[in-house]
């Protein structure tokens, strides 16, 4: 089969956009990234090349949601009624989804449809599954997630964040998984979204074209070779590739195990009250960024460093906006200050404060590799 997409590793700089998906593919319980930038800046390259980094998943074979066997607390209801019946679920794998929504997409057409008269007429609840049952259990692509209707933008969020689709029509209902990671992207050209929406993404990131000369002239490398011989230039990479997606799947074992202190949640719940932040979804977020990151680094207890580079893509959205006030200066403040902290940080390396632990013992050893 010949290889289409672009290798995610091949991507010339954009760090931050390509931190917050791995991130994301690490612990989709993050909530999302919104990406906002300008035409031609890798956005929707850079999702569909995550995805296909994925491993591939366990599903029930004739399941339109994808549903894992191995755990029936995350089953739809009619694989959990056929296991009740005492029915053997026939087993398959398959690559990890990508599902592309549509900005034209209705409520129906991305939660899904009851057939209300057949369950009058006989009895039957029978439901059309929508985009987010695709998705479940993969990676769901939102382009230009700003010219969505806010309400199905809602939608998303709240299925990204529940992890379950519940549709109810006219007194019946039905549930079905919803795990997938959220990946927005905008140009901001184009109109915002609101604020409220905003903050419902998990980690958000502002980016714009490579100015640098030389990195210019490898992004044109790159792609003409690509273009010329999609399938060579993939096996050029792959040692990379695989890799990455090797370094992605370890993690994602290592991640239940790491650990925080109080110290931690006091220095989140410090960043986010210094910026003013509203609510407490932002020092969650954090959080759970900082022990994907920590997981990625092969870590079992979170640092300093990962609570900033997780601060980094969590607050620039949140941060509040005063009439007239130019959004760039507050995203200038806010990295001067992240970086004002993490050099304070490098100069007490070696005599911290009680309670850190040497980066030296933070290390584990490779989590044995597992079939998946």
């Amino acid at each position: 089969m010949i290889r289409q997409i672009f290798p995610f590793t091949a991507i010339v700089n954009q760090e931050k956009m390509k931190r917050a998906l791995i991130l994301n593919a690490i612990n989709p319980g993050i909530g999302g990234v919104l990406i906002r930038g300008e035409r031609g800046t890798a956005k929707s390259t850079a999702a569909r090349a995550l995805a296909a980094l994925l491993p591939k998943i366990r599903v029930v074979a004739d399941c339109p949601f994808n549903c894992d066997p191995d755990n029936p607390a995350l089953m739809c209801d009619n694989c959990r009624a056929r296991l009740e019946r005492g029915e053997v679920l026939p087993v398959a794998e398959k690559p990890t989804p990508f599902v592309d929504l549509p900005v034209s997409a209705t409520e129906d057409r991305v939660v899904g449809t009851l057939d209300i008269e057949k369950a009058i007429k006989y009895g039957e609840r029978h439901f059309e599954p929508g985009i987010l049952a695709a998705a479940n259990r993969g990676l769901l692509y939102v382009d230009e997630v700003n010219l969505l209707d806010d309400h199905v933008v809602d939608l998303l969020l709240d299925a990204a964040a529940m992890g379950v689709n519940i549709v109810e029509r006219e007194g019946i209902s039905f549930s079905h998984p919803a795990h997938f990671i959220l990946v927005g992207t905008m140009n901001p050209e184009e109109g915002d979204l609101r604020p409220q929406l905003l903050d419902r993404f998990g980690l958000a990131v502002d980016i714009v074209g490579v100015h640098n000369p030389e990195a210019r002239v490898e992004i044109i490398r790159r792609r003409i070779a690509f273009e010329q011989d999609p399938q060579g230039f993939y096996e050029q990479w792959r040692p990379q590739e695989e890799e990455l997606s090797r370094r992605i799947v370890e993690a994602r074992r290592r991640l239940p195990m790491v650990r925080y202190t109080d110290r931690d949640l006091f220095t989140i719940a410090a960043l986010t009250a210094e910026f003013e932040v509203d609510g407490h979804r932002a020092d969650l977020t954090i959080l759970k960024a900082a022990q994907a990151h920590a997981a990625f680094e092969g870590r079992l207890r979170i640092s300093q460093r990962d609570i900033l580079l997780a601060a980094e893509l969590a607050l620039p959205h949140r941060l509040k906006r005063q009439p007239f006030q130019d959004t760039s200066t507050q995203l200038m403040h806010l990295e001067q200050r992240l970086r004002h902290i993490e050099e304070q940080m490098e100069q007490s390396t070696g005599d911290g404060p009680a309670g850190d632990v040497d980066p030296s013992q933070e290390q584990v050893e490779e989590v044995p590799s597992k079939k998946v």
